[in-house]
């Protein structure tokens, strides 16, 4: 079985190899730009525009930044709604992945007890679902990777806050161990 992660800041090193600058300079630059007072969309723009950083490395130093300042809790998004994500890549075809979550009988072998309501499918593309009564939703992306290969990558959204999310996340982190016991082929 998979273990959870450790998520860890870039390294200054990272960043400055990428960006020009290391985290206090790119926070010393937001600081006296007013970026205190910005939403994310602003941050990450100003860093495009004025100082000519990427779009995947604006968001890279916007969200930190955002995150040392109190402007944005972990586990938020910009929109300040709280999800947690997981996913995982197994050794079965996306078909049975997908029947996996679909199939009531099926997903309540790997996840008991879940009151799920699927709300909309595409068969083996993706699934919409209400978590619980409505007091969270569920989007939840199958993905083909070759021949007898495939990741379901789980998006719970709606959360409470940072607390909730860092429990959902743990939650999907074995839900997923268990759907992978479930669905590895027998070795006799």
């Amino acid at each position: 079985m998979k273990k959870p992660s450790v998520q860890k800041q870039m390294s200054d090193e990272a960043v400055k190899a990428r960006t020009g600058k290391v985290w206090s300079e790119w926070f010393e630059i937001l600081d006296k730009a007013g970026a205190k007072k910005w939403t994310h969309q602003e941050i990450s723009g100003h860093l495009r525009e004025k100082h000519k950083v990427g779009p995947w490395w604006s968001q890279m130093v916007a969200v930190p930044y955002e995150h040392s300042r109190g402007l944005r809790e972990k586990f938020q998004k910009c929109s300040g709604e709280f999800a947690a994500s997981g996913s995982r890549t197994l050794n079965v075809p996306v078909s049975k992945l997908y029947d996996a979550w679909t199939d009531e009988k099926l997903r309540n072998r790997w996840l008991p007890g879940a009151k799920i309501e699927i709300t909309t499918a595409t068969k083996n593309k993706s699934l919409r679902a209400k978590w619980d009564g409505d007091k969270s939703r569920l989007s939840v992306n199958f993905y083909a990777k070759g021949a007898g290969k495939s990741q379901a990558a789980v998006d719970h959204m709606k959360l409470a806050d940072s607390k909730e999310c860092a429990k959902m996340k743990m939650y999907w982190f074995d839900a997923l161990n268990r759907l992978e016991a479930q669905l590895k082929p027998n070795d006799s």
